[in-house]
C-alpha cells in the first residue's frame, strides 16, 4: 500500500513540474532589447495571464549558453548570425526565424553639451574615454567599431572600455566612468539619458543590426511559449517596438 501511494504521490509531482514546464516561457533576450521585452511582457501578461521569464546578456554569451543546453525557449538576439547557426545545427523549430526589430546606433553622454548633431565630438582628442559593447559578443559593439572606422578614428588616441554588452556600455556612461558610449536608441528612454546629448549614427556608418528572434526545439510542444513567440510578430507588439526606437519589417 505504501509503495503504490509513493509512486502516486511521485507521478502528481512528475505531472505538476510538466504542467509547469508546459506553462512556462523563457525568453532569453540581448541587453538591448531588454528594456522593450519588459514592456512587452506586461503588455502579454495584461492580456494572458502568462508571465514571462527572461535572461538577459550579450548576444553571443547567450548563443553559447543556448548551444550548451541552457533551458531556454525563445532566443531574441541582436544580430542573424546566431539564430542562423542554431537553425544550421538543428536546435531551432524549423521556419520560426524572423526579424523581430532593426536597430538604432546612438552616441550618448551624460554631460548636455559634449556630443553635437553631427557626431563630430568624436574626432575631438578631448573625447578620450569612450565606452562599447565588446564587438567580439555584442553586435552593437561591432557597429561601433565599424562607425570608429568609417570616422577615421585614430584608437591609439581613445580609451576604449568595452561592457560586456551594450547596457553595460550604457552604464559606464551613465555613472561618469566614460565620457561617452554607443548604445542602441532604445536605452535613451532609461534613467536620465533625455538630459543628457546624443547623436543618432547614420546606418550608412555601419552594417545593418537585423535582429532576429527563433523558437527553440525544446519549445516545439510548449503552447505557452508559441503563444508569446507569436505575440513578438503582431500588430500590437511592433507598435511598441517602434515607439521604442526601432524599425520593423513593416
Amino acid at each position: 500500500m505504501r509503495l503504490i501511494l509513493l509512486c502516486l504521490l511521485l507521478a502528481g509531482g512528475c505531472a505538476d513540474r510538466d504542467a509547469d514546464r508546459a506553462d512556462r516561457q523563457t525568453v532569453a533576450v540581448a541587453a538591448n532589447f531588454a528594456p522593450v521585452l519588459a514592456q512587452l511582457s506586461r503588455q502579454y501578461t495584461a492580456d494572458t495571464g502568462a508571465v514571462i521569464h527572461t535572461m538577459v546578456g550579450s548576444t553571443g554569451k547567450l548563443y553559447a549558453q543556448i548551444s550548451n543546453g541552457a533551458p531556454v525557449d525563445i532566443f531574441l538576439a541582436a544580430d542573424m548570425e546566431r539564430p542562423r547557426r542554431l537553425e544550421d545545427a538543428g536546435l531551432t523549430v524549423p521556419g520560426s526565424r524572423f526579424t523581430y526589430a532593426r536597430g538604432r546606433l546612438v552616441l550618448w553622454s551624460r554631460q548636455p553639451d559634449l556630443i553635437d548633431a553631427d557626431g563630430t565630438v568624436l574626432n575631438d582628442p578631448a573625447l578620450h574615454r569612450l565606452a562599447i559593447a565588446n564587438p567580439t559578443i555584442a553586435p552593437y559593439g561591432r557597429a561601433a567599431m565599424e562607425v570608429l572606422a568609417a570616422r577615421g578614428i585614430d584608437l591609439a588616441q581613445r580609451r576604449l572600455v568595452r561592457g560586456e554588452n551594450v547596457g553595460q556600455a550604457r552604464h559606464f556612461a551613465h555613472t561618469g566612468n566614460v565620457d561617452a558610449a554607443f548604445i542602441a536608441q532604445s536605452l535613451l528612454t532609461a534613467d536620465d539619458a533625455s538630459a543628457g546629448s546624443s547623436w543618432l549614427v547614420p546606418a550608412s556608418l555601419h552594417e545593418p543590426i537585423e535582429q532576429q528572434a527563433v523558437l527553440l526545439k525544446r519549445a516545439a510542444d510548449n503552447a505557452a511559449a508559441q503563444q508569446f513567440f507569436d505575440f513578438l510578430a503582431s500588430a500590437a507588439a511592433r507598435r511598441i517596438i517602434l515607439a521604442s526606437g526601432y524599425a520593423t519589417n513593416d
